[in-house]
C-alpha cells in the first residue's frame, strides 16, 4: 500500500515541485544604456529616424523637442530629446516602473562609476555623473512598496547647452 502511494502520488509531486523552481529576472535585466546612445548630444535626427521610425515634433521654435518611444521586451517607454542646430543637446526618458531601480542603478555604476552627487528628499533620490561618457548624466528614482526608476537625463555640459535644458524647462512648466 505505501509503495502504491509513493509511485502514484508522492513521486509526482516531487517532479512538479522540482520544475517549479524556475528562475524569474527583472524586466530591466536585460536592458542596456547602449539604447539611449542614439540621443547622445551631437547626434541628427536622421541618425534618431534611422533607428526610430515614429518620431514625432512636439514644439518647434529655436530649440525644436521631439518624442519617439523605446521599446522593451513588450514595453514602450517615452524619450524626449532637443535639437538645436541640426544636433541633440540632450535627452530626457520616463523609465518604467516595472524597472526595478537596484538594478537600473547598479548599470550605470558600473558603467559609468560611482555618482558625483547624490540628494534624497521625500524617498526620491536624484544621482549625477558628471563625466560619463562625456555627458552630464542625472537620474532619478523613488521608493514607495519597491523602488523603481523615474527618469534619466543626459546632456553636454556646455553653457549654450545647459541654458536649453530641458529639466529646466519641466521645471518652469510644472511652477
Amino acid at each position: 500500500m505505501f509503495k502504491i502511494f509513493l509511485t502514484f502520488i508522492f513521486l509526482p509531486i516531487l517532479i512538479f515541485v522540482n520544475t517549479a523552481k524556475a528562475k524569474v529576472t527583472p524586466k530591466n535585466y536585460d536592458f542596456t544604456f547602449d539604447k539611449f546612445k542614439t540621443f547622445y548630444p551631437g547626434k541628427t535626427l536622421e541618425e534618431v529616424k534611422k533607428v526610430h521610425k515614429e518620431v514625432e515634433l512636439i514644439k518647434k521654435s529655436t530649440t525644436e523637442l521631439y518624442r519617439t518611444e523605446i521599446t522593451h521586451v513588450r514595453y514602450k517607454f517615452p524619450i524626449y530629446f532637443q535639437i538645436k542646430d541640426g544636433a541633440i543637446i540632450d535627452f530626457y526618458a520616463r523609465l518604467p516602473n516595472y524597472f526595478i531601480h537596484d538594478i537600473f542603478h547598479q548599470s550605470l555604476i558600473n558603467r559609468f562609476g560611482k555618482q558625483d552627487k547624490f540628494l534624497n528628499k521625500d524617498g526620491t533620490s536624484f544621482y549625477v555623473w558628471k563625466k560619463a561618457d562625456g555627458l552630464k548624466i542625472t537620474y532619478s528614482g523613488t521608493c514607495t512598496i519597491t523602488c523603481f526608476p523615474v527618469f534619466v537625463h543626459g546632456i553636454k555640459p556646455t553653457k549654450d547647452s545647459l541654458r536649453e535644458n530641458f529639466l529646466d524647462k519641466m521645471d518652469d512648466v510644472l511652477k
